[in-house]
This record gives structure tokens, sequence and C-alpha cells, in this order.
């Protein structure tokens, strides 16, 4: 078995698991890691200004690379600034792995104060992991990189955390290095199959909402495939957007907060097949909530999220590309109803949506649409937590799976720029557009140095209303008008992006879309900065 530091160990296995990149910031109990990067060519190193942007890099890369992303960063301090990105990642399923350095090993569980010291860490990190694990020996650190890496490709994938000792990372051992494994996906327990085929073939209105775990399990081809077999619609979730291109006479588009075409669709179903989404809240609105007798089949790789919701009439654990594709199969041996759903009124529903949006919120409709004319089917718009992209949930067009990126659930404010900038470099020759808000923005502009220095030609559209425009508008709505605390004063954004020496441009709504094509052309970053009134969010409309 070879010799070499802990530090070596960890870069080495980290090859060996086929990790391209590592995203970090220096500190002294990692520098041994660091020190074992020099003159590496297969690992690169990508170093960003704040540990958070560590996560949400590691995280936008493995959603569109669907392989993991992985960040290191110094015990104590260094791992409270990932934990908004570690939930992010947690709450859309992103398989990320956090490497995080510790104190000497005769300081651990002492409460000595010495440098970065938190007792106990590892309390902090796993309400946001999946699998997390301390090694204190140089031997065991290939096992527990490997293992964590298996945690992650293993029904559902969520983020994992390792940490080591900082003279653990410095000392040498003898260690022993294991394959990259192909993890084979989990199947489907063929009663419940049968059973879930039985409700589909008979059900009078069959519809499918498909989440996240669809586009996760690269089950997309699937997904239509038993849309047209059962001639089911298919609405879906946020996460899930591009899981079945929207431009499919059988999709709705998306649904969220009680919105969407499925709003005069749920209604009208009987039976409701749930793909990869554990239904939140969000889905549970007025507008888009099952009802009883409403029939659910629960299809997820995660046992747990299976009818804690809403009751399941069939339980069907399995990956979701495996599930589907058995379902696909048992139905086609079916007979199955035609024109359960007709294509006119299907039409009126995307139609009713249409005219809402419209009604609703047009000079976001318009500001979407121009995105949408503008951006090629394989660009990948980042949808940050800010007006332009609450409303690009409901109204932009996904064509292709892993182009569409949320936080979810988390809703984290300040996720978009540094999670686009890890999209950039999965998708190196493609558009890579981030929507993101001037509050959100300024929580980590300093990552413009980072998208100069490594090249990252990313382009971000900066809405700015001078203010935190959705707690803004939630005291124009519901608080009496009362502005308290939600004003801001902000840079010329513009100007702030060409003194980083990226690309800086200004736009009028109306001007977007030239300026997009100035950026599209551009070979560097770019922010365009958009002025924007304080607009009403989705949310704050009643269903």
């Amino acid at each position: 078995m070879p010799r070499m530091t802990g530090g070596e160990a960890v870069v080495e296995s980290l090859k060996r698991e086929g990790v391209e990149y590592l995203f970090s910031i220096p500190g002294v109990q990692i520098m041994a890691v660091f020190d074992a990067l020099y003159g590496e060519k297969d690992l690169r190193l990508i170093t960003v200004r704040h540990e958070q942007s560590t996560i949400y890099m590691a995280d936008g890369y493995s959603r569109v690379k669907g392989r993991p992303g992985v960040g290191l960063v110094v015990p104590g301090p260094g791992v409270q600034n990932t934990l908004a990105a570690m939930g992010t990642a947690y709450a859309c399923s992103s398989p990320v792995l956090l490497l995080a350095g510790q104190v000497e090993s005769m300081d651990l569980g002492k409460d000595g104060g010495v440098l970065h010291e938190v007792n106990d860490q590892l309390d902090m990190v796993r309400p946001v992991t999946k699998w997390c694990r301390r090694v204190m020996r140089g031997e065991e650190i290939p096992g527990a990189i490997h293992e964590a890496m298996g945690q992650m490709n293993t029904g559902r994938p969520r983020p994992t955390e390792v940490e080591i000792p900082w003279d653990t990372l410095r000392n040498s051992a003898e260690v022993e290095f294991f394959s990259r494994e192909a993890i084979p996906p989990a199947e489907p327990d063929p009663e419940s199959i049968r059973r879930a085929v039985e409700l589909l073939v008979k059900a009078q209105k069959p519809l499918i909402w498909a989440g996240g775990g669809a586009i996760l399990s690269d089950g997309s081809a699937e997904l239509r495939d038993l849309a047209e077999a059962l001639g089911a619609p298919v609405v879906t979730t946020p996460e899930g957007k591009g899981a079945i291109s929207e431009d499919h006479l059988l999709s709705l588009g998306g649904g969220y907060y009680g919105f969407g075409a499925i709003r005069w669709a749920m209604p009208q179903a009987d039976v409701v097949l749930a793909v990869g989404t554990r239904f939140t809240w969000q889905q549970q609105r007025p507008g888009t909530a099952l009802k009883p007798p409403q029939k659910l089949i629960h299809l997820d790789a995660d046992p747990s999220v299976i009818g804690k919701n809403y009751p399941a009439e069939v339980a069907i654990v399995a990956d979701a590309q495996a599930g589907l594709r058995a379902l696909v199969e048992a139905v086609r041996k079916e007979k199955v109803a035609k024109e359960r759903w007709l294509t006119s009124e299907l039409d009126q529903f995307r139609q009713n949506h249409q005219n809402w949006l419209q009604e609703k919120a047009p000079l976001q409709y318009d500001i979407i649409k121009t995105l949408r004319k503008e951006l090629a089917d394989d660009a990948i718009l980042v949808a940050g937590v800010t007006n332009i992209g609450y409303w690009a949930n409901l109204a932009y067009t996904v064509r292709r799976p892993r182009t569409y990126i949320t936080s979810s659930y988390f809703a984290t404010l300040g996720y978009s720029f540094p999670t686009a900038l890890g999209v950039k470099l999965a998708a190196p020759d493609r558009p890579v557009v981030c929507v993101v808000g001037d509050g959100g923005f300024l929580y980590a502009c300093g990552e413009l140095a980072t998208a100069v220095k490594y090249g990252i030609n990313l382009i971000t559209i900066v809405f700015n209303d001078q203010a935190f425009g959705s707690t803004k508008s939630d005291q124009l709505v519901n608080f009496r008008g009362r502005i308290v605390g939600t004003e801001i004063n902000n840079p010329d954004f513009a100007k702030l992006a060409e003194l980083f020496g990226a690309k800086g441009l200004k736009a009028k709504p109306e001007q977007l879309g030239k300026a997009l094509d100035e950026a599209l052309e551009a070979q560097r970053p770019v922010v365009i900065e958009v002025p924007l009134p304080t607009l009403i969010a989705p949310f704050q409309i009643p269903p």
C-alpha cells in the first residue's frame, strides 16, 4: 500500500471517485490538501471568496453534471458559513460532499478555545446531511470518502460530510484506495407496480405530478412515455421543470403556490401519480391540493416521504427512472381508454393560465418571455429568490431536463449567483443565465472576482428595485403599506461589474432582449442591471 500524507490521500481519493473540481478557501487546518494539489492537473482547484460559495458552486455543478460536487473548508466558521448552502443542497436532493478540517486530534472535545474550534462540529451538519463522519486516522480517509460518495449515489441523493483533524491531514499513513462503483438503482416491487397500473388504467382522469426526482434519476424519457401511454397530463414542481418538455401536448407546465394550469386540471383528476416529489406545503395550497376521494400513487426513492402529506393508495419505493420504466412496460400491456383528457380542454387550461399571468403579472410575464425567446433550448436558467425568479416557476418554458435550477422550498436568498457559477463550470459551452435580485446579489457579489479569475463566463441579470422586494411587497399587501427595514441602497451594479473586470450593462425591461444579445456575444462574465418597481409575488396573491 502506498504511504502518503492525509492531504495527498484526500486528493487521490477524489480523483479516483471522478471528481473534476474542488471548491475551497485556504485556511491553516486544510493546507495539507492545498499542498497535495500543487502541480495537480486532473483535479482542478477553484478558490472562492466565501465558504458559502464552495457548496453553492458544488451544488450547481452537480445538478447539471449529474455527478457529485465537492467543497473544502476550515472547521468552525468555515463549516458554519457553508450551512445555508448545505441546507439548499439538502432541500434539492443534490449530491454534494463537504470536506471539513478539524482541530488537532489532541484538542477534540476539550472546548479549550483553540483556533476555529466548535464543540461538537458534527452536530451542526447532521440536520443538513444524509451521512457524516469524522476521520481520525490517515488510512481511513479513502474509505470515508468512498462511503460518502456511495451514500450520495444510493437512494435519494443528498449532501454528505467528512471531517478530518489538522494533524491527520499533515501526517503520513499507509492507505488503500477504492475503485468507483456503479450502484444499481432501486427497482420497484412488482406487486406495487401491478396495483398502480390497475388504478391508472381504470382511472377516468389520471394526472402525473413530477418533481425533481424525475430529473435526478434521468427519468425524463420514461416519464414522457408513460404520459403518452396513459394519455395523462403532466405537471411539475419548480424542481421538476424540464422533466417533460413544456411544449409537449400533455404538459401543463409548473405548479407553484396553488397556481399554474394544474388549477383547472386537479379538481377533475381522480388518480394522481406523484413521481420524485414529497408534496411540500406549496403543493398543498388551495387550487392544487389533493382532496379525498382522489387517490394517490406515490413513487419515490425515499420511503419516508411517501404518504407523508397525503395518504398513498399505492406506495412505490424505487428510483424514479426504474419505477417509471416498470410502469410503462406494464401499461403498454393493457388496454387504455383513449382521450380521457381532451386536447381541447388541456389547451384551455394552458390558455387560462396564460390569461391569468397576463392579468396578474404583465411586466414579469413579458420579461420572462423575452428570456425564453433569447435563450436556446439547452441554455440553463438559474432562478433566484427574486420576483422574476418566482414568476419564472410559472411562466418560463423549460424544454430539457437540467436546464432550470431553483433552491426549492429552502428559498435561499443569495444562492443563485454562486450556484450559477458552478452550473457554468459544468456546462462551459452552453449559455447560463442567473436571475437575481439586488438584495440577493450582494450576498455573494465578491464571486465576480472568482468568475473573472477562472473565466467563468456567466450572464447575471440583477433586477434592482432598491429593496428586499418580496418582503416590501408583503408590507404593502399585508401590513397596510407600513414600510420599515425593507428598502435598501445599492451600488451601480454595471460599474461594480466593470471594477471586477467583468462586463457591465444597464437595460430597461423593454431593452433586455438587446442587452442579452450583447451579453451572449461577450467572451467574459457579464452583469446586466435592470431597474424594476417593487412587484407582487405569486404567493402574495390569494389562490
